[in-house]
């Protein structure tokens, strides 16, 4: 039977469900077949389940391991059920009472980092969780460079290759710390944006880059798991997260599934910002949605000394406002050898309230360049420094965030200070320096208590679905309820961006807290 039951998402919110998994377990004794009782053991199976899921098939390739196992099991067997959308199938058939032993898979499958969560689909709670690199990597950090080569069908196979070699690695470590097998995995569910589903499913990507900007599928729905090669159950429903177009996916919308800001009144904004900058506005009567390459910006790869969030990085600095002196944390407290994304935001923050750059982001004089940590205490012998070319990339993603938010409520006819909540998802709004994001123009200017970190609001999302039919319908009605603004198309967005090239916005009344400390600024320089 399914029950409600209260669970706690990564930002120690509660939401209260009904435990409705994306598979079932059954526990069945069956009466032995006699003269007077003939019918064929799939059968009696089937006919013993279909008062819980009626229109129940069985594939073949399980046929005769049924057989054996309920002739083996004195036919008390518990049968594993798993939803395909408006169908239910048999998936497996086990010995004996094994109903509390019953596991699933969620998974945020980024661009950079894919995390899986094993996940006891008794409860809903997370069991484990492992992460790794995303391998389609080595073929392109960049999703554009990904996009070009999955164009052959030779280059697709090689994408998707990597993306299940990746699952595979995590699935099989997360079987190992869970002390079960890969194959008593029965359901699963992915959270991603529209290309990496692309990808993962060997479907053609191209087209999401070029106008019109359509994909093949924004809701691909239920897959065998078996026919992508995951090494899980092999007929287990792998459930992807709908997405909404081209730049905004399933991901996006699993962190609206989290966040359940389509539920609630106030008008919201919800912010992820990793390799592409997604953005929704709305409530519980509309939303409308729309995205932005950000993310090599903020990630560290484009800046010169940048990196990714591994030990070492600098994720933290502060420049003393009278005397100059840089202070500085790094992941791990290890030496640092570079800095990453949060640590990028907090320079340009600092930078900007110590005088050293304006609010165009130019140092000021003849500098082109800010150390941040010298030669003689870094990893690697040389200077960590901020350039000015690093401040003008992140300049240009700032600058696109604040015009497609600009944008966004514009096409509504709401101003900034309408917005009464906002939630930041993703790894990146989990670990930067809200003030510092509200410094440089990242994060909008409200009361800090309405700023709500998600965390990985895309795996929360597809643990949502893989354990509630009831999530997986309102991923559905979200993905086509939600309007959504293709801003590649839109001269209105491109003369924003033109003038949003200011730190922390063209018109600073939009950021009174910064304004102050500006104005404070230029009081104690005098």
């Amino acid at each position: 039977m399914n029950s409600s039951r209260e669970i706690i998402l990564q930002n120690r919110v509660s939401v209260d469900i009904t435990i409705d998994p994306l598979s079932r377990k059954r526990y069945v004794e069956l009466k032995p077949p006699s003269l007077q009782d003939n019918q064929a053991d799939v059968d009696r199976l089937l006919s013993a389940l279909r008062d819980c899921c009626p229109g129940l098939h069985m594939p073949l390739n399980l046929m005769n391991k049924t057989s054996e196992v309920l002739r083996s099991a004195d036919w008390r067997v518990t049968a594993t059920l798993a939803c395909f959308g408006d169908y239910w199938s048999v998936i497996d058939v086990e010995p004996g009472d094994k109903t509390g032993h019953h596991y699933g898979l969620a998974i945020d499958l980024g661009t950079t980092t894919v995390v899986g969560y094993l996940v006891d689909l008794t409860t809903g709670n997370i069991k484990l969780a492992a992460a790794d690199y995303n391998g389609q990597a080595q073929y392109g950090d960049d999703i554009l460079t990904r996009i070009y080569l999955a164009g052959t069908p030779e280059g697709r196979a090689q994408m998707r290759e990597a993306a299940v070699a990746t699952l595979n690695k995590i699935i099989a470590r997360l079987a190992k710390g869970g002390d079960i097998g890969q194959t008593d995995i029965s359901a699963v569910a992915v959270g991603a944006n529209t290309t990496m589903i692309h990808l993962l499913l060997g479907l053609d990507p191209s087209h999401i880059c070029m106008a019109p900007y359509i994909p093949v599928v924004n809701r691909p729905g239920y897959i065998r798991a078996g026919d992508i090669g995951l090494r899980v159950n092999p007929e287990a429903p792998l459930y992807a997260l709908p997405g909404v177009g081209s730049y905004v996916g399933g991901d996006v919308v699993g962190g609206i599934l989290a966040s359940g800001l389509y539920k609630k009144p106030e008008l919201a904004l919800f912010v992820d910002i990793g390799t592409n900058g997604e953005m929704v506005l709305g409530n519980n009567e509309w939303l409308v949605a729309c995205a932005g390459a950000a993310g090599p910006a903020l990630e560290g790869g484009v800046a010169r000394c940048g990196m990714r969030a591994e030990m070492g990085a600098v994720y933290q600095v502060r420049i003393d406002r009278r005397t100059g002196k840089v202070t500085y944390r790094t992941i791990a407290d290890e030496k640092p050898a570079g800095i990453c994304g949060s640590g990028l935001v907090d320079c340009l923050a600092e930078l900007l309230l110590a005088g050293i750059i304006d609010r165009a982001g130019k140092f000021k004089g003849d500098k082109s360049e800010f150390i941040v940590v010298p030669a003689c205490e870094s990893a690697t012998g040389r200077d960590i420094t901020f350039t000015q070319a690093d401040i003008n990339n992140i300049m240009r993603t700032k600058g696109a965030i604040n015009a497609a938010l600009e944008y966004l409520l514009e096409s509504v006819g709401c101003r900034m200070e309408d917005i009464e909540t906002f939630y930041a998802a993703g790894a990146f709004g989990q670990h930067l320096d809200l003030e510092s994001a509200v410094t440089v123009g990242l994060y909008p200017d409200l009361p800090r208590g309405k700023m709500i970190r998600l965390g990985n609001s895309s795996g929360e999302g597809a643990r949502l679905a893989l354990v509630s039919g009831q999530a997986r319908h309102e991923a559905e009605e979200i993905s086509r309820s939600i309007t959504y603004f293709e801003l590649n198309a839109s001269e209105a967005f491109m003369n924003k961006f033109v003038g949003s090239k200011f730190l922390p916005h063209t018109n600073l009344d939009y950021y009174p807290t910064v304004k102050e400390k500006l104005k404070k600024r230029r009081l104690n320089a005098q």
